[in-house]
């Protein structure tokens, strides 16, 4: 049998291009589901093979839509060889819609196949059919991810984590809005627009039908994630770039002219309209010698999210030259969420030995907060905006603890000594600074550890209590305010323990607990509720330092 494909290789100008077809695996993408071998035809072909962003360039074989194109035959090979998702599989994606919503999204995505890395064996006839031997499988064809201000520093860092979707990230555009942008039709290229604003994102593929106002693209998903809620926005082709090993379209991304509401095994699936509501985020970056400001728009999703705002900020620190590797980066910022406290981000970043930019340590210090509201188990959040500023410091600012001691190892009930700390600065003289240390008055008698010590060993503390009371909290609040305990690293820490048990309640501490409290919570029916730990805090002291601290040093003090 003979047909053609239509598909866009320059501008907005639909052609034609002939294919026969070869074959039909069977249950090629699982039971049912079929795909349709076709031999791709025509100079313009013969030069690019199967290009990225092709995907969803609808078939049609005596006159009738078959399906649309969705694979390729391997790498380097000689003929254009693409495999075709039957209309049917993807009409399957319509019938199911009604009863899917975005909160289900979670739920469909267990019963999804991930198609983007999946592999389809070529049987041995079809092999010999189309010269590729023995061993070649089809893969899904690459969806560009059109990246527009992106810079090389960030496309480095996070171009691994969109490859494993199989996307490939590349330079792109945006192009201002047309009264025409909603107007498509089948072989007319769509964008699903990530971010936008000073830096946009958005993967690309070719229009397989419209109907009533809704569309089915792609032929295979996007990200797998089922019921979703993302911008679609017009795409048009500048060009087609032709590759030995694989060619790709080069694309911008017009205004948004709908949402996309399923991104499923067999198609993508939108309606034109309005599109949904995006996150606000704006970054601020701040050196001696230069200010600039940057507004994004992410999308809302529980996996990509948390990403996206890191790749934002991350790219915004990338944007000024006037900062540098020997540079130290102050983080001040908040994630509103709708009634709810807000999420406060303070920290302090400088740079390492380890080939990681300070930049991307605070682009993922962000990126965990913002994962721990989106995957919490009590509610869905609704993010109002995001807020950073980062302050360029000058200097590598780190010091490590070398030594610590108190002026004496008796004390009193009340009483203030002096623990003094040595520390160690990054290419500096090593100094002295000194903690008062107040005993409290009901501290009882015995021997007391003294912690001295950087941020992270107290956080470990809170980090546990929020690792394992894990749906045992009574909401979200009480999770955030387990966020806002974790203390900032640019400060020494002066923390008195007791040997005396702290029994952790949802994301209360009770320290110095009764035998009896922790029998009762022993004879509970949820056990897991309560957890157990063998020291108690008696006091917490710091100063500031204004430079990274690392390190800890335990003393022991006598109360007498």
């Amino acid at each position: 049998m003979k047909g053609e494909a239509y598909t866009i290789f320059q501008g907005d100008q639909v052609e034609k291009v002939d294919l026969d077809v070869i074959g039909v695996l069977h249950n090629a993408l699982g039971p049912k589901q079929d795909v349709i071998l076709v031999r791709l035809l025509g100079d313009e072909v013969a030069k690019t093979g199967v290009v990225a962003g092709m995907s969803g360039s609808p078939v049609y074989i005596d006159g009738k839509l078959a399906g649309a194109l969705s694979l390729k035959l391997g790498v380097f090979t000689r003929e254009a060889i693409g495999g075709v998702t039957p209309i049917a599989s993807m009409y399957d994606v319509q019938k199911s819609s009604p009863d899917e919503s975005p909160a289900s999204a979670a739920a469909t995505k267990e019963k999804e196949v991930h198609v983007a890395t999946q592999r389809i064996p070529l049987p041995q006839e079809f092999a010999q059919q189309t010269s590729a031997g023995e061993g070649q499988f089809l893969v899904p064809i690459e969806t560009p991810l059109i990246a527009s201000g992106l810079y090389p520093e960030t496309i480095a860092m996070f171009s691994k984590k969109f490859a494993g979707w199989g996307m490939s990230m590349m330079a792109g555009g945006t192009a201002p809005p047309s009264p025409t942008d909603s107007q498509i039709k089948p072989g007319d290229m769509v964008g699903v627009q990530l971010i936008r604003g000073d830096l946009s994102i958005a993967p690309g593929c070719t229009v397989t039908t419209v109907q009533d106002g809704r569309i089915l693209a792609c032929g295979h998903p996007i990200f797998g994630f089922g019921a979703v809620q993302m911008p679609i926005t017009r795409a048009h082709v500048l060009m087609t770039l032709a590759s030995a090993m694989a060619s790709t379209k080069i694309i911008t991304t017009g205004a948004t002219i709908g949402t996309l509401t399923g991104d499923h095994v067999t198609a993508i699936e939108g309606r034109l309209g309005a599109g949904p509501r995006m996150i606000p985020v704006d970054v601020e970056y701040q050196t001696p010698i230069a200010d600039k400001k940057f507004h994004f728009e992410v999308i809302e999703n529980r996996l990509l999210t948390p990403t996206l705002v890191a790749l934002s900020v991350f790219n915004g620190i990338s944007s000024n030259t006037a900062s540098g590797e020997g540079m130290t980066l102050e983080m001040n910022g908040t994630i509103d969420i709708e009634d709810h406290s807000q999420v406060k981000l303070a920290d302090l970043f400088a740079p390492t030995d380890v080939p990681i930019p300070a930049g991307f340590l605070l682009a993922t210090t962000v990126q965990s907060s913002f994962s721990s509201i989106y995957s919490n188990p009590y509610e869905t959040p609704k993010i109002e905006a995001v807020h950073v500023k980062v302050t360029a410091l000058p200097e590598r600012r780190t010091a490590t603890i070398d030594n610590a001691w108190v002026e004496k190892s008796e004390v009193r009930p009340g009483e203030t000594v002096g623990v003094k700390v040595l520390l160690r600065p990054y290419r500096g003289e090593p100094f002295i600074r000194e903690i008062p240390v107040t005993i409290p008055a009901q501290a009882a008698k015995g021997t007391l550890e003294l912690l001295v010590s950087d941020a992270d060993a107290l956080n470990r503390m809170t980090q546990f209590l929020e690792a394992s009371s894990e749906g045992q909290l009574s909401g979200l609040e009480e999770q955030i305010e387990l966020l806002n305990r974790d203390r900032r690293n640019d400060r020494v820490y002066a923390t008195l323990l007791q040997p005396t048990p702290t029994l952790l309640v949802e994301d209360k501490e009770m320290p110095n607990a009764p035998p009896s409290a922790i029998n009762v919570f022993d004879q509970r029916q949820n056990p897991g509720g309560a957890r157990l730990l063998y020291q108690s805090r008696v006091g917490e002291w710091s100063v500031e330092m204004n430079q990274v601290i690392s390190g800890e040093r335990r003393l022991s003090i006598t109360v007498k």
